[in-house]
Protein backbone atom coordinates (compact mmCIF):
# COMPACT_ATOMS: atom_id res chain seq x y z
CA UNK A 1 0.00 0.00 0.00
CA UNK A 2 1.61 3.09 -1.10
CA UNK A 3 1.42 6.65 -0.06
CA UNK A 4 0.47 9.65 -2.25
CA UNK A 5 0.41 13.43 -2.00
CA UNK A 6 -1.65 15.07 -3.75
CA UNK A 7 -1.43 18.98 -3.82
CA UNK A 8 -4.66 20.86 -3.90
CA UNK A 9 -6.42 17.48 -2.96
CA UNK A 10 -9.60 19.25 -1.93
CA UNK A 11 -10.26 20.93 -5.36
CA UNK A 12 -12.16 20.16 -8.46
CA UNK A 13 -9.96 17.70 -9.71
CA UNK A 14 -7.89 16.50 -6.65
CA UNK A 15 -10.84 15.20 -4.50
CA UNK A 16 -11.98 13.07 -7.58
CA UNK A 17 -8.84 11.64 -7.75
CA UNK A 18 -8.19 11.70 -3.77
CA UNK A 19 -11.58 9.04 -4.46
CA UNK A 20 -9.77 7.01 -6.48
CA UNK A 21 -6.77 6.49 -4.77
CA UNK A 22 -8.53 5.36 -1.60
CA UNK A 23 -10.65 3.18 -3.37
CA UNK A 24 -7.89 1.11 -4.49
CA UNK A 25 -6.51 1.22 -1.23
CA UNK A 26 -4.06 3.76 -1.24
CA UNK A 27 -2.75 5.81 1.78
CA UNK A 28 -3.54 10.25 0.95
CA UNK A 29 -2.16 12.70 1.55
CA UNK A 30 -3.52 16.24 1.37
CA UNK A 31 -1.83 19.64 1.37
CA UNK A 32 -4.23 22.60 0.39
CA UNK A 33 -4.83 25.74 1.13
CA UNK A 34 -8.68 25.88 0.34
CA UNK A 35 -8.47 28.78 -1.09
CA UNK A 36 -10.35 27.04 -3.65
CA UNK A 37 -10.58 23.23 -2.61
CA UNK A 38 -13.55 22.51 -0.26
CA UNK A 39 -13.18 20.48 3.15
CA UNK A 40 -16.11 19.12 2.09
CA UNK A 41 -14.98 17.61 -1.14
CA UNK A 42 -12.53 15.29 1.01
CA UNK A 43 -14.02 12.26 2.96
CA UNK A 44 -12.37 13.42 6.06
CA UNK A 45 -13.48 10.63 8.65
CA UNK A 46 -11.34 8.07 6.09
CA UNK A 47 -8.12 7.09 8.16
CA UNK A 48 -6.31 6.20 5.17
CA UNK A 49 -6.21 10.40 4.53
CA UNK A 50 -4.43 12.99 6.17
CA UNK A 51 -5.23 16.22 5.46
CA UNK A 52 -2.61 18.92 5.64
CA UNK A 53 -4.04 23.12 5.41
CA UNK A 54 -1.25 24.69 4.04
CA UNK A 55 -0.08 26.64 0.99
CA UNK A 56 2.63 24.76 -1.54
CA UNK A 57 4.71 28.38 -1.32
CA UNK A 58 5.60 27.16 2.11
CA UNK A 59 8.81 25.37 1.30
CA UNK A 60 9.08 24.11 5.47
CA UNK A 61 5.41 22.80 5.07
CA UNK A 62 5.94 20.98 1.68
CA UNK A 63 9.17 18.92 2.78
CA UNK A 64 7.02 17.79 5.53
CA UNK A 65 4.17 16.90 3.43
CA UNK A 66 6.54 14.86 1.04
CA UNK A 67 8.36 13.19 3.28
CA UNK A 68 7.56 9.32 3.32
CA UNK A 69 5.28 9.64 0.45
CA UNK A 70 5.94 7.52 -2.63
CA UNK A 71 5.01 9.68 -5.00
CA UNK A 72 3.40 13.09 -5.49
CA UNK A 73 0.17 14.80 -7.88
CA UNK A 74 1.32 17.99 -8.42
CA UNK A 75 -2.25 20.15 -9.09
CA UNK A 76 -2.09 23.05 -6.34
CA UNK A 77 -2.05 26.17 -8.17
CA UNK A 78 -4.05 29.39 -8.54
CA UNK A 79 -5.80 28.77 -11.66
CA UNK A 80 -7.27 31.24 -12.49
CA UNK A 81 -5.48 33.27 -15.52
CA UNK A 82 -7.58 36.89 -14.57
CA UNK A 83 -6.02 36.54 -10.54
CA UNK A 84 -2.45 35.92 -12.69
CA UNK A 85 -3.17 38.60 -14.65
CA UNK A 86 -4.03 41.27 -11.30
CA UNK A 87 -1.54 40.26 -9.52
CA UNK A 88 1.55 38.09 -10.90
CA UNK A 89 3.33 37.88 -8.21
CA UNK A 90 0.82 36.54 -5.45
CA UNK A 91 0.05 33.52 -8.08
CA UNK A 92 3.70 33.21 -9.35
CA UNK A 93 4.31 32.02 -5.68
CA UNK A 94 1.48 29.02 -5.63
CA UNK A 95 2.14 28.20 -9.74
CA UNK A 96 5.63 28.25 -9.98
CA UNK A 97 7.48 28.76 -6.65
CA UNK A 98 5.36 25.65 -5.17
CA UNK A 99 6.40 23.27 -8.75
CA UNK A 100 9.67 24.35 -7.37
CA UNK A 101 9.38 23.46 -3.29
CA UNK A 102 8.22 20.31 -4.53
CA UNK A 103 11.09 19.44 -6.95
CA UNK A 104 13.31 20.40 -3.76
CA UNK A 105 11.21 18.69 -1.49
CA UNK A 106 11.25 15.31 -3.68
CA UNK A 107 14.74 15.89 -4.47
CA UNK A 108 15.47 15.86 -0.45
CA UNK A 109 13.55 13.18 0.52
CA UNK A 110 14.10 10.89 -2.52
CA UNK A 111 10.61 10.75 -3.98
CA UNK A 112 10.66 9.99 -7.83
CA UNK A 113 7.22 9.85 -9.25
CA UNK A 114 5.33 13.39 -9.82
CA UNK A 115 2.53 13.87 -12.04
CA UNK A 116 1.84 17.00 -12.84
CA UNK A 117 -0.91 19.43 -13.76
CA UNK A 118 0.07 21.86 -17.22
CA UNK A 119 -2.44 23.27 -19.12
CA UNK A 120 -3.00 23.91 -22.63
CA UNK A 121 -3.00 27.72 -22.12
CA UNK A 122 0.81 26.99 -23.00
CA UNK A 123 0.39 27.39 -26.63
CA UNK A 124 -1.45 30.76 -26.39
CA UNK A 125 -3.39 31.59 -29.62
CA UNK A 126 -0.58 29.21 -31.79
CA UNK A 127 -2.42 26.18 -33.34
CA UNK A 128 -6.08 27.60 -33.17
CA UNK A 129 -7.99 26.09 -35.99
CA UNK A 130 -6.35 22.68 -36.24
CA UNK A 131 -5.55 19.63 -34.06
CA UNK A 132 -2.45 21.43 -31.34
CA UNK A 133 0.37 18.72 -30.90
CA UNK A 134 2.74 18.96 -28.06
CA UNK A 135 5.35 20.15 -30.68
CA UNK A 136 3.29 23.71 -31.33
CA UNK A 137 5.10 26.84 -30.81
CA UNK A 138 4.55 27.96 -26.81
CA UNK A 139 2.92 31.16 -26.20
CA UNK A 140 1.90 31.78 -22.69
CA UNK A 141 -0.32 34.67 -22.78
CA UNK A 142 -0.05 35.10 -19.14
CA UNK A 143 1.36 34.95 -16.15
CA UNK A 144 -0.64 31.53 -15.34
CA UNK A 145 0.59 29.76 -18.62
CA UNK A 146 3.86 31.46 -18.06
CA UNK A 147 4.34 30.09 -14.96
CA UNK A 148 2.85 26.25 -16.06
CA UNK A 149 5.40 26.55 -18.82
CA UNK A 150 8.30 27.45 -16.39
CA UNK A 151 7.42 24.86 -14.24
CA UNK A 152 7.97 21.78 -16.80
CA UNK A 153 10.92 23.18 -17.75
CA UNK A 154 11.94 22.59 -13.97
CA UNK A 155 10.77 19.63 -13.82
CA UNK A 156 12.00 18.43 -16.76
CA UNK A 157 15.84 19.81 -14.95
CA UNK A 158 14.98 17.51 -11.95
CA UNK A 159 14.54 14.54 -13.78
CA UNK A 160 17.81 15.07 -15.72
CA UNK A 161 19.85 15.67 -12.79
CA UNK A 162 18.48 14.13 -9.78
CA UNK A 163 16.37 11.22 -11.23
CA UNK A 164 12.70 12.84 -11.15
CA UNK A 165 9.84 11.09 -12.85
CA UNK A 166 7.71 13.51 -14.12
CA UNK A 167 4.82 12.30 -15.86
CA UNK A 168 3.41 16.05 -17.53
CA UNK A 169 -0.27 16.28 -18.64
CA UNK A 170 -1.09 19.14 -20.56
CA UNK A 171 -4.83 19.63 -19.34
CA UNK A 172 -7.48 21.33 -22.18
CA UNK A 173 -11.33 21.78 -21.23
CA UNK A 174 -12.04 18.85 -18.30
CA UNK A 175 -15.25 19.01 -16.43
CA UNK A 176 -17.80 17.58 -14.17
CA UNK A 177 -19.20 17.49 -10.59
CA UNK A 178 -17.16 19.90 -8.16
CA UNK A 179 -16.47 22.02 -10.35
CA UNK A 180 -17.16 25.44 -8.80
CA UNK A 181 -19.29 27.36 -11.08
CA UNK A 182 -18.14 30.85 -9.08
CA UNK A 183 -14.67 30.18 -10.07
CA UNK A 184 -13.06 32.61 -12.78
CA UNK A 185 -11.46 29.52 -14.06
CA UNK A 186 -14.80 27.17 -14.11
CA UNK A 187 -15.06 26.95 -17.47
CA UNK A 188 -18.33 27.44 -19.34
CA UNK A 189 -19.83 23.72 -18.68
CA UNK A 190 -20.02 24.83 -14.79
CA UNK A 191 -21.25 28.00 -15.36
CA UNK A 192 -24.00 26.84 -17.84
CA UNK A 193 -25.46 23.76 -16.25
CA UNK A 194 -25.82 26.29 -12.80
CA UNK A 195 -28.03 28.99 -14.71
CA UNK A 196 -30.03 26.31 -16.80
CA UNK A 197 -30.81 24.65 -13.04
CA UNK A 198 -31.41 28.13 -11.86
CA UNK A 199 -33.35 29.27 -14.65
CA UNK A 200 -31.12 32.08 -14.89
CA UNK A 201 -30.19 34.21 -18.49
CA UNK A 202 -27.20 32.37 -19.83
CA UNK A 203 -24.78 34.85 -22.03
CA UNK A 204 -22.39 33.51 -24.70
CA UNK A 205 -19.92 35.78 -25.51
CA UNK A 206 -19.58 35.57 -29.40
CA UNK A 207 -22.22 33.39 -31.88
CA UNK A 208 -21.44 30.33 -29.74
CA UNK A 209 -19.70 28.67 -32.98
CA UNK A 210 -16.28 28.52 -30.80
CA UNK A 211 -14.84 25.20 -29.72
CA UNK A 212 -13.56 23.39 -27.28
CA UNK A 213 -11.92 19.99 -26.40
CA UNK A 214 -14.16 18.27 -23.10
CA UNK A 215 -12.78 16.04 -21.48
CA UNK A 216 -14.53 14.50 -18.24
CA UNK A 217 -12.74 14.45 -14.77
CA UNK A 218 -13.34 10.44 -14.10
CA UNK A 219 -11.78 9.83 -17.56
CA UNK A 220 -8.74 12.11 -16.35
CA UNK A 221 -8.36 10.58 -13.10
CA UNK A 222 -8.03 7.15 -14.84
CA UNK A 223 -5.21 8.48 -16.88
CA UNK A 224 -3.49 10.11 -13.43
CA UNK A 225 -3.75 6.73 -11.72
CA UNK A 226 -2.51 4.95 -14.67
CA UNK A 227 1.07 7.73 -14.58
CA UNK A 228 1.62 6.79 -10.89
CA UNK A 229 1.18 2.76 -11.10
CA UNK A 230 3.42 2.56 -14.66
CA UNK A 231 6.76 1.14 -14.00
CA UNK A 232 8.12 4.18 -15.51
CA UNK A 233 6.90 7.20 -18.01
CA UNK A 234 8.23 8.71 -20.88
CA UNK A 235 9.81 12.30 -20.38
CA UNK A 236 7.57 14.12 -22.92
CA UNK A 237 4.49 16.15 -21.83
CA UNK A 238 1.21 14.83 -23.64
CA UNK A 239 -1.80 16.84 -24.21
CA UNK A 240 -4.95 15.75 -22.83
CA UNK A 241 -7.79 15.66 -25.13
CA UNK A 242 -9.87 13.58 -27.01
CA UNK A 243 -9.59 15.42 -30.60
CA UNK A 244 -13.10 16.40 -31.00
CA UNK A 245 -14.26 20.24 -31.23
CA UNK A 246 -17.20 21.08 -29.42
CA UNK A 247 -19.25 23.65 -29.98
CA UNK A 248 -20.70 25.98 -27.18
CA UNK A 249 -24.03 25.86 -29.28
CA UNK A 250 -24.16 22.46 -28.95
CA UNK A 251 -23.09 22.43 -25.54
CA UNK A 252 -25.89 24.16 -24.47
CA UNK A 253 -28.50 21.95 -26.87
CA UNK A 254 -27.17 19.25 -24.57
CA UNK A 255 -27.94 21.15 -21.54
CA UNK A 256 -31.33 21.74 -22.63
CA UNK A 257 -32.25 18.44 -22.95
CA UNK A 258 -31.09 17.57 -20.15
CA UNK A 259 -32.60 20.30 -18.45
CA UNK A 260 -35.87 20.06 -20.40
CA UNK A 261 -35.22 23.67 -21.59
CA UNK A 262 -32.70 26.58 -21.76
CA UNK A 263 -32.98 29.66 -20.03
CA UNK A 264 -32.95 32.64 -22.28
CA UNK A 265 -29.28 32.95 -23.98
CA UNK A 266 -28.14 36.26 -25.19
CA UNK A 267 -24.91 36.67 -27.83
CA UNK A 268 -22.64 39.38 -26.80
CA UNK A 269 -19.79 40.86 -28.28
CA UNK A 270 -16.83 38.36 -29.10
CA UNK A 271 -14.05 38.96 -25.87
CA UNK A 272 -10.87 40.60 -27.55
CA UNK A 273 -8.06 37.58 -27.29
CA UNK A 274 -10.77 34.47 -26.76
CA UNK A 275 -9.29 31.90 -28.51
CA UNK A 276 -12.22 30.62 -31.39
CA UNK A 277 -11.31 27.07 -31.34
CA UNK A 278 -9.06 24.38 -28.85
CA UNK A 279 -8.74 21.34 -29.87
CA UNK A 280 -6.44 18.71 -28.62
CA UNK A 281 -4.04 16.43 -30.75
CA UNK A 282 -4.18 13.38 -28.50
CA UNK A 283 -1.91 11.14 -30.52
CA UNK A 284 0.94 11.16 -27.76
CA UNK A 285 -1.49 10.39 -25.08
CA UNK A 286 -2.55 7.63 -27.21
CA UNK A 287 0.50 5.88 -27.10
CA UNK A 288 1.75 6.73 -23.87
CA UNK A 289 -1.00 5.50 -21.88
CA UNK A 290 -4.71 3.20 -21.98
CA UNK A 291 -6.95 5.47 -22.88
CA UNK A 292 -9.89 4.95 -20.80
CA UNK A 293 -13.62 4.74 -22.38
CA UNK A 294 -14.56 7.79 -23.55
CA UNK A 295 -17.62 9.54 -20.70
CA UNK A 296 -20.01 10.61 -23.36
CA UNK A 297 -20.33 14.47 -23.20
CA UNK A 298 -24.07 14.08 -22.22
CA UNK A 299 -23.58 11.39 -18.91
CA UNK A 300 -20.79 14.00 -17.67
CA UNK A 301 -23.79 16.96 -18.46
CA UNK A 302 -26.24 14.49 -16.38
CA UNK A 303 -23.26 13.41 -13.60
CA UNK A 304 -22.51 17.08 -12.96
CA UNK A 305 -26.66 18.10 -13.21
CA UNK A 306 -26.68 15.19 -10.50
CA UNK A 307 -29.26 13.95 -12.69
Amino acid sequence: MAEILVTGGAGFIGSHLVDALLAAGQRVRVLDNLSMGKRNNLPLDNPALQFIEGDVADAQLVAQAVAGCDAVVHLAAVASVQASVDDPVATHQSNFIGTLNVCEAMRLHGVRRVVYASSAAIYGNNGEGVAIDEDTAKSPLTPYAADKLASEHYLDFYRRQHGLEPAVFRFFNIFGPRQDPSSPYSGVISIFTQRAQQGLPISVFGDGEQTRDFFYVGDLVELLMQALGAGQVEPLPVNVGWNQAVSLNQLLAEIGTLCGALPQVTHLPARAGDIRHSRADNTRLQAQYQLPAQTPLRDGLARLLGL
